[in-house]
This record gives structure tokens, sequence and C-alpha cells, in this order.
């Protein structure tokens, strides 16, 4: 009995949170939107960043993850009085990444800081997560497991910050992939995890945020919530997809980084197609371009918003998928190997494809769409 009542303590107070975070949410971007005009619109006469469309507007919503992000872990700590379990070192090295991911993104919306900044602080991200004890456990050798937890922060924190070119584009696919984590530790009835906290409050200033990003947007989230929502999305990605400390099912290296694709599958596909793309080309993958995979649905005849469905339908997949390969399969075997890594490549093919028709289709008029301030990696 007590059980049930705590249960459905955890469940309200979870409940309030995101509807509390939602409301403050779109309550706090409409103050930013109204009283911050300049923060994250670039110089126009800075070459390095290329816009999609024709005008600049505030890169304001990434201060509101944050805030929310802050609200969350109070709450946690005020109403579930576990302040051992908050105050453990893994949880402060998490704490430590958001902040420099934060204030890194903040720096850059503010005075457009060089490259090489932001990549030290993306790595000092990285070695918060490991000297706290926060690293992807997938080899034997602990240095091949640290390099790739660097490659994979360094990674998903430059993979956010390039797919947010477009309106509502990042929000949505970073809320699929919160989703896909909250599934996960609901599903294990893990209620009183952690972090379950911050995954919901951030889903909610999410949601909050694109109100105001959707096309057509009136703000945008700037480096300051890419960055953020990066490392973010990279931490609960080592702790939840690669580490998935359940085991409800079987648990196999294949399996884990099957999960990993698929939850990441739009970052990852985006960033892989655009490197490619542009080292084929004989150009810089860090020069910005209007040849992401959101621009070649534009260029093929989608309205920006009709784009942000298709990212928004393809998330919803993705969530499914993360449901099905985690709690329905229970005993691996090679046909599903077959299926999933199939699916991700078909999805990569789908948006090469796409990618190698945008010289001719981007002859075509396009439908003029606002300006995004954009970072270097774009």
């Amino acid at each position: 009995m007590k059980d049930i009542v705590n249960h459905n303590y955890h469940l309200f107070i979870y409940a309030v949170l995101f509807l509390g975070s939602l409301a403050f949410s779109f309550l706090i971007n409409s103050l930013f939107l109204r009283f911050f005009f300049t923060l994250g619109i670039r110089n126009t006469n800075d070459g390095t960043v290329i816009r999609w469309g024709s005008m600049s507007k505030p890169a304001v919503g990434g201060l509101s993850f944050y805030i929310v992000f802050l609200l969350s872990l109070a709450t946690y700590s005020i109403f579930f009085n576990n302040n051992e379990t908050l105050y453990n070192s893994q949880f402060m090295g998490f704490i430590m990444a958001m902040a420099i991911g934060f204030l890194i993104g903040l720096a850059d919306d503010a005075y457009n800081t060089k490259p090489v900044l932001k990549f030290l602080a993306q790595v000092s991200c990285a070695f918060s997560f490991i000297f706290t004890g926060t690293y992807i456990d997938l080899f034997d050798n602990m240095i091949l497991n640290y390099l790739l937890t660097i490659f994979w922060v360094v990674g998903i924190m430059n993979s956010i910050n390039m797919l947010d070119n477009m309106d509502g584009i990042t929000a949505t696919v970073s809320l699929g992939i919160i989703i896909s984590a909250m599934v996960v530790i609901t599903m294990s009835n893990d209620i009183n995890n952690l972090y379950l906290a911050s995954i919901i409050g951030l889903s909610a200033g999410l949601l909050g945020f694109l109100y105001f990003n959707w096309h057509p947007s009136k703000m945008y989230m700037g480096d300051t919530g890419s960055q953020f929502l990066g490392v973010f999305l990279a931490g609960i990605g080592i702790m939840f997809f690669w580490n998935n400390p359940y085991h409800i099912t079987e648990s196999l290296p294949i399996k884990k980084i099957l999960t990993v694709a698929i939850a990441f599958l739009l970052p990852l596909v985006d960033t892989t197609v655009v490197v490619v793309n542009r080292v084929s080309k004989g150009k810089s993958p860090f020069i910005g371009g209007k040849d992401h995979t959101t621009h070649s649905l534009a260029y093929l005849g989608l309205k920006d918003n009709m784009v942000s469905w298709v990212y928004a339908g393809i998330s919803l997949i993705s969530v499914i998928l993360v449901y099905v390969l985690n709690f329905l399969i229970t005993t691996w075997d090679i046909l599903y190997t077959v299926i999933f890594a199939g699916y991700f490549l078909i999805v990569l093919a789908v948006f090469f494809y796409t990618t190698s028709r945008i010289r001719a289709a981007s002859k075509k008029p396009v439908e003029a769409t606002p300006a995004y301030s954009a970072s270097h990696y774009n």
C-alpha cells in the first residue's frame, strides 16, 4: 500500500512539474522575446554564417532551457527529499557538463567565439562526465571507452548544433530523444530516478519553446540552446542508451549500438550526410552551407512546417523502435540486426539521395523563409 501511495505521489509531482515547466517556458520566452532583441544575432558581415532566409531574429530560447533544467533539479530536491542521491559525484559531473555547455553557447551567441574555444569546451564537457564516472562502457579497454565517450559528446554537441538550421527542427528532434529516454526509465518502473525530473522538465520547456520556434518562428534557441541540448542529450544517451542500467531484456553490444543509432537517428544521419557531401566536394565540413537534410526537403518542394512534421514523424517512429528494442525483444537474433540496421541505412540512403538533388532543385524558385542565426558549424 505504501509503495502505491509513493508511486502516485511521484506521478503527481511529475505531472505538476511538467505543467509548471510548460507554463513557465511559455511565459519566460514571451518575456525574452519582448526584452531581448540582439542576443544571438550575428554581424551581417560575418561571412562564416550561412542563414536559411533573409531575416535575423533573437536567439534567446536556450536561456529558458537552462532555467527550466535548474528548476527541475530544485523540484526533485524539495519534493523527493533525496539529497544524498542528488549530490553524488556522478550527478555533480552531469550538472558541471550542463553548465559548461550552456556557458560556451551563451558566449558564442554574445561574442561569436572562436571554433577552437568551443571545441575545447566540448571536450571539457566530456571530461566532466568521465572524471565523475559517466562514460560509455562498450570495450574491455578503458582507454577506448574514454576516447569513444569524448568522440560521442563532442560529436553530439556539434551534431545538434548543425541540425539547428530551420524552424522547429532541433527542438522537435531533441524532444523525440528525450521522450525515448523517458520511455526507457518509466517502463523500467524507475520513477524515482534522479534524472527523470530534469528530463520531464526539459521536455515541457522544449514544448513551450516550440510555440515560438515553429514556422514562422519568432525566436531561435541559438548556440545557448543547441550546446546545452547537445551535452544534455549526450549525457542521457550514455546513461540510458549506451549503458542501459535496467537489463530487462538481453543486453548485447550490437543491441546497445542499434538503440543509440535509432534514438539519435536524425542528428547522426544529418551530420553524416553533410560531412560526407562536403568532404567529397573538397569543402570543410565546418564551414556553413544550405546543404543539410532539412534544406534538401525544402528544395524538393516541402514548406518549412512540412519539413518539421516529417522530422517529427521520424522521431515518433524512433521512440516506438527504442521501446521495441528494449522491452519487446527478449532474445536477440541476427534478423533483428538486419531489420534495425537496415532501417537506419534506408533513412540514411534516402537523405543522401535527396541531398544529391539539391543543385538541380535549388535552381527553381523556393519560398522565402526566415533567417536562422546559426553557428559556425551549420
